[in-house]
């Protein structure tokens, strides 16, 4: 390092997944909140109009959010075994997931919800991609 330089340091994987699931929640909610935008959209929820007209199809919804919010702790508190299996499986599954959201989103006034979409697919690959990637120990051989 060269004089002038900025100081970095190694981040920890644990947060590295952590801030990409909190990255990945904002864009879920953010994505949702401005949704309310499109027309006609609130006048449908009022009216119970929406895809989540009944309380199971709610909770599977509430259900489905609150893993990414949750995985933002788990990242940091799991030990390192579940969580990277954790991380793999719910990172393919959001990208998977959202993928479908996206593609099924093309029109004029949801143009932002497919670019939130592709903004989510690679945070989730990131997700995996650090997990798959997780820094391994070398293990003490007995002498």
């Amino acid at each position: 390092m060269k004089k002038g330089d900025l100081q970095d340091f190694k981040i920890n994987v644990k947060l590295k997944l952590a801030a990409l699931w909190a990255s990945v929640t904002f864009c879920y909610i953010y994505g949702d909140y401005f949704e309310l935008y499109v027309p006609k959209k609130v006048e449908s929820l009022i009216n119970g109009n929406s895809m989540l007209d009944n309380p199971n199809k709610l909770f599977i919804a509430a259900f489905l959010l609150l893993i990414p919010s949750i995985m933002i702790c788990l990242s940091i508190l799991l030990k390192p075994f579940i969580n990277r299996i954790l991380n793999i499986s719910f990172g393919l599954f959001f990208t998977l997931f959202v993928g479908l959201v996206g593609i099924s989103s093309f029109s004029e006034w949801r143009t932002f919800y497919v670019f939130y979409a592709g903004v989510e697919i690679v945070l989730t690959l990131m997700i995996v991609w650090f997990a798959w990637h997780w820094e391994r120990v070398e293990k003490e051989e007995n002498q």
